[in-house]
């Protein structure tokens, strides 16, 4: 039979005890039968006054545990309790064997006592019991003596671990101003101690910073507020520490703490406050609408939705001319221009600003108003603007029949500033490349230019631009719209060529073919055509028009009879006329030809029967022809060679020295004297130049081109201005292909360095240390003979007086 004791331990009495109970428990199943452990069905009996035979039956064990204190810290290993068995006769012939859990590492036994020690420090908090089994062997033969028994050892707490805050540290968040007693956190600390044993993990929790402003509930680790009126703007961070002690908070317990941030969240407690009652700002009066004339700002103290302002303007002469936002990310007020300011106008505005908070709390409506105003100054500046035009558009309607130089309008602009400098005008010419208008560069009346077609351009568009005369920097510009009214001035016409055929078996009155018109103009009361045969076919035989008044016509046979071989095609004039004023006509012709058709009117052939030659061509007359044909074509190739060469440029040869080439000048202008050339009076007054004497000709020369002036209507130069008259020369000269350009200049930079004669520039003379020799003058015949006696030298001895 098993049986387990315990030896007493001065260190632990609790373990005693247990010890002493299990041995007397073990005392009283033991017995001797066999040396094997008591039945169960054996301790019943020997506890029982019921007699018991004899019998073996299974048996269960009762002993199973025992109980050794954690932390030992001892140098012997810790005695833990003796296994024993009733076989056992003290000779050692019975080996005890441990096994299980921590044998051999943790737990050691004796294999001839079968006293079990630990070997190894115990922490319960690691390992709370081991499972361990136990046998008894014979030591000689090694057979079990004894069942193997498995049996529990239960390490037994000690105080040794302090409270734990395992979600430490805190951070905590509470409203400010809140009541005392308001609820901020709860904290807990956990004691890694048997809680079922004693006190060692029987917690409590006390502050050790954060009073008076905050609290701990002992128990239930709570944090609250202890202090009315805590204000953030005052004090926002709070560090709060709190111990937790286990032995219900007894001396000699063992604490642990942990820290607690507090933050006091914010409250709308804080009015809005302008630091400055005045703002002074200025602004150009050029400034654009939307552009930013300045800021203001209103103070709060609080944060967050809580500092959310709203600007407005409440009052004040300038809340029509600018307007108010606030900024999102800084919550200040941005003063901007609402519509166009002007100097001339108004120099100053006064605003009346309101900032308020609009998000309010209702408990703290007693600190308020949670708004406040401000005044703002804004004084206007002035700039130089650029010229304004009055109206800002402009559509002109024009015939497309005007002259040239007409004025069709007349742009104005002024300059808006005080100073009201001159206007120059002109046309910006990205918006008019066909150069059709001109404007007078001081007057501001806009002309034609060149001659307007509604046909080609129904409509111009046109930019006029205006300069400040003593600032150039300073541009305006007004668009002007311009429509060509349509004038008769295109005639009626066939939209294609018409060909017709009339059949051989035709009889007269028959439809042969319906012809219409187009006109490029476009009246206002539509087109209107009008049919007839032209005058020099107004009696023709054969055909005639009926007009369909609706602008188509018919044409009818007047006989029968057509033959192909009598002729084989009619040509048919036809007069078309519009019904504008003037009246526009135009001939155009109807081709007819003669077919033969069958009887139902269908053609079978158009074509006449050709007429055989009555003898055939000879060899010789053959080769004729094929000889002219040949010559004309030598001659065509002859003419078309010529004319290319004629038309190609005249390319300078790289390698070739453009000194030595010699181009001849047969005409020089006669400088300011020469008034042959050019009656310079026709261009600055044209009537007296008409009304005067006739022009004067130079007698030296003839002409090589008429003068364009003849181009230009008499009535042009005489009742129109200078600028329509150079208007409508400029336009002949464009227009003239082959005029030279008289206005050109021609700049020679070159001197004759290849000549022979050499450079006659004294420029260059007062470089030279020696003196020039000009005998090779009389060299050069009798048109240099009077240089060569100036600069030459003299043949015969200079006299000695």
């Amino acid at each position: 039979m098993w049986t387990s004791g315990r030896m007493s331990n001065a260190k632990n009495w609790l373990g005693l005890g247990m010890s002493l109970y299990f041995w007397g428990l073990m005392d009283l199943t033991t017995t001797v039968l066999s040396g094997t452990p008591t039945p169960q069905g054996e301790l019943e009996a020997l506890l029982s006054d019921k007699p018991q035979s004899h019998q073996r039956s299974k048996r269960s064990w009762v002993w199973n545990q025992f109980f050794v204190l954690e932390e030992y810290t001892g140098t012997d290993p810790l005695y833990v309790g003796k296994l024993h068995s009733d076989m056992d006769r003290g000779d050692g012939s019975i080996k005890y064997i441990l096994s299980g859990e921590g044998a051999g590492i943790v737990f050691t036994i004796d294999d001839t006592t079968g006293d079990i020690h630990a070997i190894q420090r115990l922490d319960r908090e690691e390992r709370a019991q081991y499972t361990l089994r136990a046998q008894a062997l014979d030591r000689r033969t090694g057979r079990p003596m004894e069942p193997e028994s498995e049996f529990i050892i239960k390490i037994q707490d000690i105080n040794d671990n302090e409270p734990k805050f395992l979600d430490g540290p805190y951070v905590a968040t509470v409203p400010e101003m809140s009541p005392v007693g308001t609820s901020v956190i709860q904290v807990t600390a956990t004691d890694a101690d048997d809680p079922t044993y004693g006190n060692s993990a029987r917690v409590v929790y006390s502050i050790l910073q954060g009073q008076p402003y905050f609290s701990v509930d002992s128990k239930t680790g709570v944090i609250r507020t202890a202090l009315m009126n805590m204000d953030r703007e005052a004090k926002e961070y709070y560090e709060v520490i709190i111990q937790a002690k286990d032995m219900g908070g007894q001396l000699g317990g063992l604490a642990g703490t942990t820290t607690v941030n507090i933050t006091l969240s914010d409250v709308n407690d804080n009015p809005p406050r302008f630091p400055q009652k005045h703002y002074q700002m200025s602004v150009l009066e050029s400034a654009p609408i939307s552009s930013t004339v300045g800021r203001v700002f209103a103070k709060d103290l609080d944060e967050g939705i809580n500092a959310e302002m709203k600007y407005t303007i409440v009052d004040g002469d300038g809340a029509d001319a600018f307007d108010i936002s606030t900024d999102p990310n800084f919550q200040v007020g941005i003063i901007t221009v609402k519509k166009p300011l002007s100097f001339e106008s108004k120099k100053s505005y006064t605003l009346k600003v309101e900032g308020a908070n609009p998000h309010l709390e209702m408990r703290f409506l007693n600190l308020g108003p949670f708004q406040d105003t401000t005044t703002v100054h804004i004084s206007v500046e002035d700039v130089d603007e650029p010229p304004v035009f009055e109206p800002g558009f402009y559509f002109v309607e024009v015939p497309e029949d005007v002259a040239i130089g007409t004025t069709i309008q007349i742009i104005s602009a002024k300059d808006p500033d005080v100073t009201n400098n001159s206007i120059r005008y002109s046309i910006d010419r990205s918006s008019d490349s066909g150069r059709f208008f001109y404007v007078d560069i001081t007057t501001g009346a806009l002309m034609t230019a060149r001659p307007l077609d509604r046909e080609e351009f129904s409509w111009h568009n046109i930019t006029v631009l205006a300069m400040e005369m003593n600032n150039p920097s300073q541009v305006g510009s007004v668009p002007v719209t311009i429509k060509v009214l349509d004038v008769n001035d295109n005639a009626p016409e066939f939209p294609r060529f018409y060909e017709a055929f009339v059949c051989e078996n035709a009889k007269a009155g028959q439809l042969i073919q319906t012809v219409s018109a187009v006109d490029q103009d476009d009246p206002r009361n539509g087109q209107h055509f009008y049919y007839s045969l032209a005058p020099e076919a107004a009696n023709n035989p054969n055909f005639t028009i009926r007009d369909n008044q609706d602008n188509t016509a018919r044409i009818l046979t007047r006989r029968s009879g057509f033959r192909q071989q009598e002729q084989s095609v009619f040509y048919l004039p036809i007069l078309i006329a519009d019904s504008g004023q003037p009246v526009l006509s135009s001939t155009g012709t109807l081709t007819i030809q003669v077919c033969s058709c069958d009887d139902n009117g269908h053609v079978m052939s158009c074509s006449p029967e050709a007429y055989m030659l009555p003898v055939s061509l000879s060899r010789g007359a053959l080769i004729a022809i094929l000889a002219c044909i040949f010559v004309l074509l030598v001659l065509v190739l002859l003419i078309l060679s010529m004319r290319r060469h004629r038309k190609q440029p005249y390319i300078i040869d790289d390698e070739e020295n453009i000194h030595e080439n010699i181009v001849r000048y047969d005409d020089e202008g006669g400088g300011e004297e020469d008034t042959e050339a050019f009656d310079i009076a026709a261009m600055w007054n044209p009537r007296e130049a008409q009304a005067g004497t006739a022009p004067k000709t130079r007698q030296d020369m003839l002409p090589e081109i008429e003068s364009l002036s003849r181009y230009v209507p008499q009535t042009c130069a005489v009742n129109s201005t200078v600028h329509s008259y150079v208007l409508a020369k400029l336009y002949e000269a464009d227009m003239d292909l082959w005029a030279p350009p008289f206005d050109s200049l021609q700049t020679y930079m070159f001197e004759g360095e290849g000549s022979v004669a050499g450079s006659l520039s004294s420029l260059q003379s007062a470089t030279s240390d020696s003196e020039q020799n000009f005998d090779f003058l009389t060299d050069w015949g009798p048109r240099f003979r009077k240089l060569a006696e100036l600069y030459g030298a003299s043949e015969g001895p200079a006299p000695l007086w």
